[in-house]
């Protein structure tokens, strides 16, 4: 393992933001996505095992993805952006 690693995943109706840092706030990735679970594990995938955990945007349609990522074994965490 490396440095441990936080992604960051904001959510819109037909896409989303992915982004991942490290401990020292560098940015490894930021990518804008389809809404698609597989596109989404397909960017997260090569970062798994230094990802600690995982924040998702709580909007009205997260269910599908904190679902999709649990399942797939990924730390999920749900944040409403406006109380943080």
């Amino acid at each position: 393992m490396q440095l441990p690693l936080y992604a960051g995943i904001d959510l819109h109706a037909k896409n989303n933001y992915l982004g991942i840092i490290d401990v020292e706030d560098r940015r490894v990735l930021e990518k804008k996505l389809p809404n698609d679970l597989d596109t989404i594990l397909l960017n997260l995938n090569p970062f798994k095992e230094d990802i600690v955990g995982v924040v998702v945007e709580s909007t009205f349609n997260w269910y599908w993805l904190v679902d999709g990522l649990m399942k797939h074994g990924y730390s999920v965490h749900l944040a409403n952006p406006s109380a943080i």
